[in-house]
């Protein structure tokens, strides 16, 4: 094992945040300069195979030991991912987590809400529930979002699209853009149809 981690540069003892930076930026690096021409470009090409095949060992190895200890995964790189806004990233290391416990799928929705991905948000929260039917803050954030769900579609209905989910310091993440395409979408029609007729 110890070879892998050598590949990346890293020690054994490296958090999981290390290792990532780690590998992103050896990735960055040999995949632009495997298209050198020469030695060069070749080198890069083995090292970005080697790179590749040492990530997915030591991934792999972890998750192993993770789970023969019984410990749940630590989730506060992905929960500091969200609060710094940076959404792709965050679904990347969820995405790369074996252990998809009610943690899990309540942070996926609160990615999924950050995408404006309203349903989808919901469907999570509920498999969260549905793990862990006591837990509180995952009742609230439910609570919440079918409470701005049954809101905005009252205002959509109304006719008062806008600002049907509130402002940006109320919410979870997203900002009703389903909605608005479709009110704009409705007025570009009616613009369209006076045009024709007022001719």
């Amino acid at each position: 094992m110890q070879e892998y981690y050598k590949i990346l540069g890293v020690n054994e003892n490296a958090t999981d945040a290390e290792i990532e930076e780690q590998y992103a930026k050896l990735k960055d690096k040999y995949s632009r300069e495997r298209f050198y021409e020469g030695e060069i470009g070749n080198d890069a090409a083995r090292n970005l195979t080697k790179l590749e095949t040492a990530y997915a060992e030591i991934k792999r190895n972890r998750s192993e030991k993770m789970n023969e200890n019984g410990t749940s995964y630590d989730f506060s790189e992905v929960e500091r991912l969200i609060r710094s806004n940076q959404i792709n990233e965050a679904q990347r290391v969820l995405d790369d987590i074996n252990d998809r416990n009610a943690e899990w799928h309540y942070l996926q929705s609160v990615v999924f809400y950050k995408k404006n991905w309203i349903n989808e948000s919901k469907k999570q929260l509920e498999i969260a529930l549905n793990m862990e039917p006591h837990n509180q803050k995952y009742a609230d954030a439910y609570s919440k979002l079918k409470q701005k769900m049954s809101y905005s579609e009252s205002q959509f209905r109304s006719g008062n699209a806008q600002g049907a989910y509130g402002s940006n310091e109320q919410q979870m993440g997203g900002s009703g853009a389903n909605d608005c395409l479709s009110f704009c979408a409705t007025w570009c029609c009616m613009n369209m149809m006076c045009n024709m007729c007022c001719r």
